[in-house]
């Protein structure tokens, strides 16, 4: 089965659509800029083409946050995308920040959720420096898989790419012109030397995506799903990663106590308070 023949779609009818999302959900909460955390990997990159066409390439602001053990190509292929576009950027280095608080005694995933967080806060820093909406770079995969740190990269002000399939998205990346390089590089979050996405999963995101689109946007149950010749220890196992994590999609339970509860029946447009 062919991930890409599955899940293809109609690239420009999408573009226009992302890209108009972008310009009117900033533009309606009275912003007209947006802060991205580039990574120098494909969804970052795909989020920074798209921000450039909705808002203009002068109201991009592009943020490189490397480590200590980060990737010379990482940082590279992140000023690959800034120079083809033209868009603004900074440099921070979290290396310091994050040895303040890191001891020997801390495990590598407990050290990549402080690197995830703390850029993160930087990024939200510089939304207020400059004005500007965080913009999220998590994709579906990633956010159904919870293959994202809790209020580190999986936080945002608004995400263009999260209803979009990692096979989606390199798909659309083809179509907005990102760099080849990028499109085809091991996908990687970069959290510690040699880290690789579908090693540490356990299998490809072009198995997953599948599987995925068949359990939750076909609804086609697990057996269903293992019929169609998927391993059944991989469907088993991808869907406990998205029945487990389903509380990283949510936003904090308030317990209700009053007649109008925030989140219960305290409910408004996200741009009621603009005049």
């Amino acid at each position: 089965m062919d991930p890409y023949k599955v899940l293809g779609f109609d690239e420009p009818k999408i573009a226009d659509y992302l890209i108009e999302f972008l310009r009117d959900e900033i533009y309606k909460v009275g912003f007209e800029k947006a802060v991205i955390g580039l990574s120098g990997g494909i969804d970052s990159g795909l989020v920074a083409y798209l921000l450039k066409e909705a808002l203009g390439k002068e109201n991009v602001y592009a943020i490189i946050l490397p480590y200590k053990t980060s990737s010379a190509e990482s940082v590279d292929d992140a000023f690959k995308i800034i120079n083809e576009l033209g868009i603004n950027y900074k440099k921070i280095d979290i290396t310091k920040m994050a040895d303040s608080y890191i001891e020997n005694n801390f495990d590598k995933v407990r050290i990549g959720n402080i690197l995830a967080r703390l850029r993160m806060i930087v990024l939200f820093d510089q939304s207020y420096e400059t004005n500007a909406l965080v913009v999220g770079t998590s994709n579906k995969t990633e956010l159904l898989l919870g293959y994202g740190t809790w209020y580190g990269d999986m936080a945002s002000s608004l995400n263009p790419i999260g209803d979009l399939y990692k096979t989606q998205v390199r798909i659309l990346s083809k179509y907005m012109g990102v760099p080849q390089s990028i499109i085809d590089k091991k996908p990687t979050a970069d959290l510690w030397v040699g880290q690789s996405d579908e090693e540490e999963l356990g299998f490809s995101y072009d198995e997953a995506d599948l599987i995925l689109y068949h359990l939750f946007d076909k609804r086609l149950s697990i057996d269903e799903v293992i019929n169609l010749g998927f391993s059944k220890n991989i469907v088993n196992g991808i869907f406990e990663r998205v029945r487990k994590n389903q509380f990283k999609r949510l936003p904090p339970i308030i317990a209700k106590v009053s007649r109008r509860s925030i989140n219960w029946d305290f409910r408004f447009l996200r741009d009621w308070g603009q005049i």
